[in-house]
């Protein structure tokens, strides 16, 4: 009887043709009238700021059932937020009917089994928590607050990715609702042609309310060995030099990713440090303790570092290390490519806009896209960059709104001028508005049949919010 006061008293405030869909939803609905809508309509890129029609709060699949019909029906824009931390804020669009997944944030492991099962609105922190406890972890980013939804199915690239795969190359089923409102589960026997186009093809083909992942043990009982290992930023070339000749050369137990940054002014860094520019290595090692320290000496001896901040820790204190150094609601821009080779025409650019990183959280990160990533062929899921090499982000972030233009004017002309050396596609999870050529290349041969998958589930496009592949014309 509380549930259904509740229900009604929400209907009551709600204007057609929304009432109609309170009521049949178990989570609430958010309208531009109720307190709460500010903070509903927020994502994690503060650039971001849209106001959609009504925000969609839902408790489960039912709900999610709910909203998709409903937007169908009436012809209403849908967008579709997990953790919201999409780089064009794409969680959120100006009078959508947006379903706000992050009710749903239940995990199972099954540490005998090696999987777990995640809702849709977990994030990587709630997921992580649930299986390090045993031993074990999926492969996943480098940020903990991360929704697991747009991370995983845009690919997922991370600590384990050498060791592991991808993200989407552990998944092993989705429960998806289709544009037709039908929940179904999708896996390697059930809805094959669906299961490719998830695992890396993004938001395209429906609403994914549960996942489940193949785990691996990692370290000792989840304890690995990680950290920092920073540079001077006049060390900036030789560092590159010497890290993208070893990277391939390392047992892909171990896996580190480059950056240029701005020492962050706290603790643990050094306090003489704070403020001082960077390149900077964060390596992660999951393999036995006993072999640690032969598999890391060549990343400890090289140079002369300012930092060596390598050491033992719970996957989980290195996968969140990043999180309070980013918290919601920073300004961001972001740019991206693929690189298959770090070029020296490339590091003369990164000396370059690294001297004139414009704020402190502005960054430049290059993450290995290599071992057991790029052994898979590249035809064997939506995700087809798989000849080795990085996927590089430029971010000019900054916490003052005043900052925007200063940030995006860097982060704009560093990726003009490294562009002709990279690769050309970007990985979707870090672009923004870019259009369909992007998308194109950023999907290289298996785009059309994207394309041709996208017209069979979602002939209509009506999960067109994202990083958008058109359904394929009728032949």
């Amino acid at each position: 009887m509380n549930t259904m006061t509740q229900t009604a008293g929400r209907a009551g405030s709600v204007a057609p043709p929304y009432a109609e869909l309170a009521t049949k939803l178990r989570g609430a609905l958010i309208t531009p009238d109720d307190a709460g809508y500010d903070g509903a309509r927020a994502v994690y890129n503060a650039m971001i700021d849209r106001r959609p029609a009504a925000i969609a709060r839902v408790a489960d699949a039912a709900d999610v059932v709910q909203c998709v019909d409903f937007a169908r029906e009436h012809g209403v824009e849908l967008a579709v937020r997990g953790g919201g931390h999409n780089a064009g804020g794409l969680g959120v669009w100006n009078h959508a009917l947006v379903i706000d997944l992050g009710a749903m944030r239940s995990t199972t492991p099954d540490p005998a089994g090696h999987r777990v099962r995640v809702d849709g609105g977990c994030t990587w922190s709630d997921v992580d928590h649930s299986t390090v406890a045993f031993g074990m972890a999926t492969p996943t980013g480098f940020i903990a607050s991360t929704g697991v939804g747009g991370l995983a199915l845009g690919g997922g690239i991370g600590y384990l990715s050498r060791r592991f795969g991808l993200t989407v190359d552990n998944l092993l089923s989705a429960d998806v609702v289709l544009a037709d409102g039908r929940l179904v589960t999708a896996d390697e026997h059930n809805y094959a042609d669906l299961f490719w186009a998830l695992r890396g093809g993004g938001g395209n083909f429906g609403v994914v309310t549960s996942f489940t992942f193949r785990c691996h043990d990692i370290g000792e009982n989840g304890t690995i060995i990680g950290g920092p290992v920073l540079y001077d930023l006049a060390d900036t070339a030789a560092v590159m030099r010497w890290y993208r000749e070893l990277l391939p050369s390392l047992p892909e137990e171990l896996n580190g990713w480059l950056g240029l940054i701005t020492i962050p002014p706290a603790p643990p860094f050094p306090e003489e440090l704070w403020g001082r520019k960077s390149c900077a290595i964060v390596w992660c090692y999951t393999g036995s303790h006993d072999k640690a320290n032969d598999v890391l000496a060549p990343v400890r001896d090289f140079g002369a570092p300012l930092v060596v901040g390598l050491q033992e820790m719970p996957f989980t204190v290195l996968q969140s290390a990043f999180d309070g150094l980013y918290p919601p609601g920073l300004q961001w821009y972001w740019k991206a490519d693929f690189v298959h080779e770090i070029s020296d025409e490339a590091i003369g650019i990164h000396e370059k806009y690294g001297a004139s990183l414009p704020t402190g959280h502005s960054t430049m990160h290059l993450y290995p896209i290599d071992g057991a990533a790029a052994r898979i062929p590249e035809t064997a899921t939506a995700f087809a960059y798989r000849g080795g090499g990085w996927a590089g982000v430029i971010v000019g972030v900054d916490p003052d709104p005043a900052n925007a233009q200063l940030i995006t004017d860097w982060a704009k002309a560093y990726w003009e001028e490294l562009h002709p050396t990279t690769a050309g596609g970007a990985y979707i999870n870090f672009m923004m508005g870019e259009g369909e050529e992007r998308i194109r290349a950023s999907y290289l041969d298996n785009y059309d049949r994207l394309a041709q998958i996208k017209a069979k589930y979602d002939p209509q496009n009506l999960f067109h919010i994202n990083q958008n592949i058109s359904p394929a014309a009728a032949a």
